[in-house]
């Protein structure tokens, strides 16, 4: 039985293969530092945001301080050493879920419709990588976490979108 055309390692087909997929601890130490970048960028920003908005941005720092500590937590248990060897493929949203640690210079005062797209987009790209990580991993306490977080920055990207259309339609920018 001969082997179809590029269907071996040798060849770019194998090579794509290959190149698309990851450890599951590159995975996680991405994420980590994902959600620590924008733990301190909503931190540092707390102060410069308008008032009506501040609660907001709060809110932000605090939830992915949470997300950041549970990956923290993660990466610390015995029973899923043996996972993070684990290969998983490259969701597509990856380049953006990585190039979303390079953040915007949204000025010293950044006024609140910029805020909320920068927000906006942030959490639907932690959506899709976190949506797409939790389809493409076995069950267990890391896909379990991917799926938890994809749900949580589903909620939290509706409630940005509510809270967008309210500022942007009511005149408030």
């Amino acid at each position: 039985m001969s082997e179809q055309p590029g269907t071996h390692e040798g060849t770019s087909h194998g090579y794509e293969r290959i190149k698309s997929k990851t450890t599951l601890k590159e995975v996680l130490e991405v994420a980590t530092s994902f959600e620590a970048t924008a733990r301190d960028f909503y931190t540092s920003l707390i102060p410069r945001v308008s008032k009506k908005m501040r609660w907001l941005v709060e809110e932000l720092a605090q939830e992915e301080a949470g997300h950041y500590r549970m990956f923290v937590e993660l990466a610390t248990r015995s029973d899923i050493a043996d996972q993070v060897g684990a290969e998983v493929l490259i969701p597509a949203s990856d380049r953006k879920f990585s190039d979303a640690v390079l953040l915007p210079d949204l000025g010293e005062h950044p006024d609140d419709q910029s805020l909320l797209r920068y927000a906006l987009g942030r959490e639907h790209t932690a959506m899709e990588q976190y949506q797409s990580l939790a389809d493409n991993t076995q069950p267990g306490p890391i896909h379990d976490l991917f799926r938890f977080l994809a749900n949580e920055e589903t909620k939290h990207k509706n409630e940005l979108e509510r809270l967008y259309y309210e500022v942007v339609h009511s005149g408030g920018v």
